[in-house]
């Protein structure tokens, strides 16, 4: 719905799971800069909205999940993680109550097929029980926006304070202008990288796949042992209890280079893995990136290099996130 908007603004648009979405309208630096100085807005219009209803909703995400759903109040959001029966990530993901019986589930553009099906599956199988939950303090409500009906949820993945607004295909032009019109500059999905990696937060599909698990990510603060049964928890356990081999870290170059995904990590000449995120940070000057490595490699400042074409740059593993905004 948002098309002619973009089109009209100038913006390149690029192929992206199925859409043709804003990469950048003007520069990536000056639209991520805009967003840590002042504000910004994107078409996140992509993403899968799921609505979930029913009595036996509650409980039916409480099994799916790896949240504590069971006494989650209304209007609250929390970020949650979709596992298979292996503990590997189908999807990260942002569950909102917005009523005793009904639930909003975005998920991951390139995902919302998969996830889908994911729930359809375990929807025909289980058998639940309604019960209240609590969760995370994000929170979501219903209200008005520029005159709009709208539900407002106070997310957002740049690392700033963010507001996701969810309304109408047909009011979403006038809604989009109102907040360009207020000074909010448009931004595309090149500065929303950037910004979200900046912020230490992970992309499904280069930093976490089906293959990798929570505890390898560094999201086991998502995981809720002690809430009973769900998807994957029997496999997260038994990786639990042997240990981890791999783990993700974040990492700075210190010489001159931007690093990519795919670029060979290295400890000496031995290659410890490869970078599953990379970009140069305009907030703070430097190369930065994401990567699996073994553990004895993940301590930060322990001392790494990236192979940027063929040029060896050094680098130093370090603590994620590589930005926090000032309160």
């Amino acid at each position: 719905s948002l098309f002619e908007e973009h089109a009209s603004s100038g913006a390149r648009l690029v192929p992206f799971a199925g859409w043709e979405m804003p990469i950048q309208y003007t520069s990536i630096l000056s639209e991520a800069r805009a967003v840590r100085s002042k504000a910004g807005i994107f078409d996140v219009s992509h993403m899968g909205r799921l609505e979930v209803t029913g009595a036996d909703s509650p409980r039916f995400f409480h099994r799916l999940v790896t949240a504590d759903v069971v006494n989650m109040p209304l209007g609250r959001a929390r970020y949650t993680l979709l596992c298979n029966e292996q503990g590997g990530i189908i999807d990260d993901t942002i569950l909102y109550r917005m009523g005793d019986e009904r639930f909003i589930f975005i998920v991951n553009a390139s995902n919302a097929d998969t996830v889908l099906d994911w729930l359809n599956r375990w929807r025909d199988e289980w058998t639940c029980s309604v019960d209240p939950s609590s969760i995370r303090p994000f929170r979501a409500v219903e209200s008005q926006v520029s005159g709009f009906a709208a539900v407002v949820c106070r997310t957002g993945y740049t690392g700033e304070d963010g507001f996701e607004v969810i309304v109408s295909a047909e009011n979403a032009p006038s809604l989009w202008r109102s907040f360009a019109d207020g000074g909010a500059t448009p931004c595309g999905l090149g500065a929303r990288d950037v910004l979200r990696l900046e912020a230490g937060l992970l992309l499904h599909g280069s930093d976490m796949d089906a293959t990798l698990t929570p505890l390898e990510a560094g999201l086991e603060r998502f995981v809720s042992w002690d809430k009973g049964d769900f998807t994957g928890l029997t496999a997260l356990q038994a990786i639990a209890n042997r240990g981890l081999t791999r783990t993700l870290v974040g990492f700075r170059l210190i010489e001159k280079g931007i690093p990519r995904h795919g670029y060979a990590m290295l400890s000496g000449e031995d290659t410890i893995g490869e970078v599953t995120s990379g970009t140069h940070s305009p907030t703070l000057d430097i190369g930065i990136g994401l990567g699996y490595v073994s553990l004895e490699h993940s301590n930060p400042g322990t001392g790494i290099a990236i192979d940027i074409r063929g040029r060896r740059t050094e680098a130093e593993v370090v603590a994620i996130p590589f930005y926090t905004r000032k309160r």
